[in-house]
């Protein structure tokens, strides 16, 4: 189980590479790709699945005999990293440097004295127009150095980075450099495109160790939120036919606000849920009565207790590591689960033979947010918000339990094979 997930994390180290390591998946299991801009022709029994800017992906199964709702299992395929600048070299005569920025919150630190590898995706000139194409470069390519403890005596005592001074990349010492192509041939040769032929890029800097387990531990970066990834897909492929539809949704941009045309506050969920019902014979209209009879799971991780510092955690409401699925909740919709929605989720845990634990952050650490809430501005629907534990979230190596990857997976199976269906205003039965 865990092999199986370090190689598609370490398969996917941009959101474009994550909906592409899911593609493949899917076309192994027969799934059919769709364009959002045509015309859908769908039969019952088969799979599809559509993409949108190649980092977002939605994918369903069509059971036979009508569709009851929607059982979407919704995560995120991006995580933090360094983002390139348009033009990315600095060149100092000393140095050659990478310009980026930070992409989600990162903790710093651990950026530093990390080899770095290169991926994204580069826009090609074509006779015809532009063409995208996915590059990843597996070998170290950059390294952010620390300052010597020698020169930096505080260095122990706490540091604040800045990023456009203490982050920046190091990549080689000069572009006529002996040892190392200039920056853009560099990426030339790894497409075998001539450099005047590239427009533009989405390039990334990213941590390229490998995922291990150990103990009672998987380490490996990206656990957020490629463990959910991963684990949701598997369960989608694995699920039985039921009454509804079974969806699984990826997003962008979640570690940025979600705010894009391929993130959770977009239409796209709602666009391809009402050209299903379309192209199956009924009317956008009927959206809103499939919707009432829909259940989401918002999938991203949670925080474990951390085994040094425990005061950080509320203690009634904290979870462990190979504890099982976490359930989340907040009083300010930071996570959208109410009573209803936990109340659901824990028969489906229950039906899966999986355990489950509540978490809630300490009152006065309002803690992050996730695409549940987002969503369901578009697309209204009962929602809770679930993830696995883990320690270090949105370090460049993290930490969580061996055992919690396969707890989700089996909760997904269930989970997509079920049906929700609301027989009165907070009255649903599971089927």
């Amino acid at each position: 189980m865990n092999k199986e997930l370090f190689e598609f994390i370490e398969n996917s180290p941009t959101a474009f590479h994550t909906v592409d390591t899911i593609k493949d998946y899917l076309l192994k299991d027969n799934f059919i790709p769709l364009d959002i801009g045509e015309e859908w022709n769908i039969e019952e029994g088969k799979g599809y699945f559509v993409t949108r800017n190649n980092s977002s992906l939605i994918s369903f199964k069509v059971p036979c005999g009508g569709i009851k709702g929607f059982m979407i299992g919704a995560s995120h395929s991006d995580s933090p990293c360094f983002k390139l600048k348009a033009n990315p070299v600095t060149d100092d005569g000393m140095y050659v440097r990478l310009n980026t920025e930070r992409y989600g919150g990162m903790i710093n630190s651990t950026w530093l004295d990390s080899p770095l590898s290169l991926a994204g995706r580069v826009i090609v000139s074509t006779p015809d127009g532009i063409r995208a194409e996915l590059v990843d470069s597996k070998e170290p390519v950059a390294i952010i150095p620390n300052v010597a403890i020698h020169l930096n005596k505080t260095a122990n005592e706490g540091t604040t980075y800045n990023a456009a001074v203490d982050l920046v990349p190091l990549y080689s010492t000069t572009e006529d450099s002996s040892f190392t192509p200039s920056f853009m041939e560099y990426v030339a040769d790894l497409l075998c495109v001539a450099q005047d032929d590239i427009l533009a890029s989405d390039l990334f800097l990213y941590n390229a160790d490998k995922g291990y387990s150990w103990g009672d531990f998987i380490t490996a970066p990206r656990i957020d939120d490629l463990q959910c990834v991963y684990a949701s897909l598997k369960g989608f492929l694995l699920s039985h036919k039921s009454d509804s539809m079974p969806v699984l949704a990826v997003f962008d941009n979640e570690e940025v606000g979600s705010s894009t045309k391929q993130g959770a506050d977009s239409d796209f969920l709602n666009t391809v849920l009402t050209k299903i019902l379309i192209s199956i014979g009924m009317s956008a209209d009927a959206l809103a009565d499939k919707l009432a009879n829909s259940f989401m799971l918002s999938c991203d991780n949670g925080h474990a207790v951390h085994p040094n510092h425990p005061e950080l955690t509320d203690k009634n409401n904290c979870v462990k590591l190979n504890g099982g699925i976490v359930i989340k909740h907040n009083a300010n919709q930071r996570y959208c689960t109410d009573s209803v929605s936990a109340s659901l989720t824990k028969l489906l845990c229950e039906r899966a033979l999986v355990p489950y634990q509540e978490y809630s952050n300490r009152s006065d650490l309002p803690g992050g947010s996730t695409l549940g809430n987002i969503a369901n501005t578009h697309n209204s629907m009962l929602t809770a918000d679930i993830g696995l534990p883990q320690l270090a979230m949105h370090s460049a190596l993290e930490t969580a339990g061996i055992q919690d990857t396969e707890y989700m997976e089996v909760l997904m199976k269930v989970f997509f094979s079920s049906s929700v269906v609301q027989l009165a205003d907070g009255v649903y039965s599971i089927k």
